[in-house]
């Protein structure tokens, strides 16, 4: 785990860590529906908020934004591990993943096949299927694994043939927080289909480790920055220099591989821009290194272990308090024993609704989140005949002190 001294200085670099304005003090286990935000993108939001010019214009604030634009498309690149392509923010991760599926299915061959699974987000499946209806396409659905909560290379392999023009990727799940191994799943619809165009929605995986683009073979990514410590109101995506090109929404007269349409917030480049100086900043701890890349790339090692550590206490419990694996009346999705876990454990307790054990671990100061059998998780709970579990989620400024005290909370609890 981070060790104590670090942890002190991670924590302190964030608002409301310990503290909802709202409810009072309590325990934060819910970044996956939206993490704790860098005190230096509130600050960032706010300098930029005040700034009335814009960019293109010939005067030093102008001239600056365009700087700020600039250095910000830079350090996405390095965050995303990708040297060539297209950076640009849009509306939302939601948004900006209907405008790629929308654009590359349009673009593609018609009646050709779009290849996606049911572990999804609705943001790529309610897009594959309002375009697949629109350009005369099939939609197909890759079954996930329910004991697992993921979808292998495997599952995708019978799925996908010669005429998938269009296939997407849920990289980590918000509900049962396993995540997708891209690569391997991308090298299987290319040895089909070498043209196919693939798109992936990493935003839940983002915060929890290190993306490595260039390493996945795909043509679209997006995230959502409020789930990598900045602000709402704004998503990133990356394309691929072939997609970046397919005809989509732009000016008339504007660059080929423009994706931006109208006046840019340069508050959305600066504040993500924090985001990547504090990345560096962490893994200044674990590397040496003056590249960027790999200090981020250090960053992103120590994040995946550390939330390791405090899933694996989670389940497993300590010498001090015993672990929900224990816990004879809890299961959790996907199992315990799951190496592709992602800071996140979604669990159902016998005999109790999970609405009401949210509800009790509030009255206790512990924040985490119901997901129901509706149309944002009942892709998964569904096929397990659950109508809701708890969804625990964790980022790496929790510490086992916080994972305790949880687990001591859900033993008063399922007494």
């Amino acid at each position: 785990m981070i060790n104590d001294e670090l942890m002190s200085n991670v924590r302190e670099r964030f608002d409301l860590i310990e503290e909802c304005p709202y409810q009072g003090k309590r325990i934060f286990f819910e970044n996956a529906g939206g993490a704790l935000t860098l005190k230096s993108v509130t600050e960032k939001s706010r300098e930029m908020a005040a700034i009335p010019d814009n960019q293109g214009r010939d005067n030093p604030a102008s001239i600056e934004l365009s700087n700020i634009i600039n250095q910000a498309k830079s350090d996405i690149h390095a965050f995303f591990g990708s040297q060539n392509g297209a950076v640009f923010v849009g509306e939302s991760g939601t948004e900006l993943l209907f405008r790629l599926i929308s654009t590359a299915i349009v673009g593609s061959q018609k009646g050709g096949d779009v290849v996606g699974s049911t572990l999804e987000h609705p943001a790529s499946r309610s897009a594959c299927t309002r375009w697949t209806e629109i350009a005369g396409a099939n939609y197909l659905q890759v079954i996930h694994n329910d004991e697992t909560g993921t979808v292998t290379a495997d599952d995708y392999r019978p799925v996908v043939t010669e005429n998938t023009k269009v296939a997407t990727i849920l990289h980590t799940s918000p509900v049962t927080g396993i995540s997708v191994d891209v690569k391997s799943i991308a090298k299987v619809i290319r040895e089909k289909s070498p043209d196919c165009f693939i798109i992936v929605d990493g935003i839940q995986h983002a915060a929890h480790g290190t993306l490595n683009i260039d390493n996945y073979d795909v043509d679209g990514y997006v995230i959502s920055p409020y789930k990598v410590f900045s602000r709402h109101g704004y998503g990133i995506a990356w394309v691929s220099p072939r997609f970046s090109t397919v005809p989509h929404n732009q000016v008339i007269g504007s660059p080929e591989d423009n994706w931006e349409l109208g006046t840019r917030d340069t508050g959305s480049y600066a504040t993500f821009s924090e985001v990547v100086n504090y990345f560096s900043w962490l893994g200044g701890h674990y590397s040496n290194s003056a590249d960027l890349r790999e200090r981020l790339v250090a960053a992103g090692k120590a994040i995946t272990q550390h939330e390791k550590d405090l899933t694996d206490l989670m389940i497993y419990g300590n010498e001090k308090v015993r672990g929900l694996a224990s816990m004879d009346k809890v299961a959790v999705i996907g199992g315990n024993d799951n190496p592709d876990r992602k800071g996140l454990v979604s669990l159902i307790v016998d005999d109790m609704d999970s609405v009401d054990v949210v509800s009790q671990l509030s009255e206790k100061g512990i924040r985490v989140h119901v997901r129901k059998n509706d149309h944002y998780s009942g892709n998964i709970l569904i096929p397990l005949g659950e109508k809701n579990c708890v969804r625990v989620s964790l980022c790496h400024y929790n510490t086992a002190g916080e994972v305790e005290q949880f687990l001591g909370a859900m033993h008063e609890i399922i007494k």
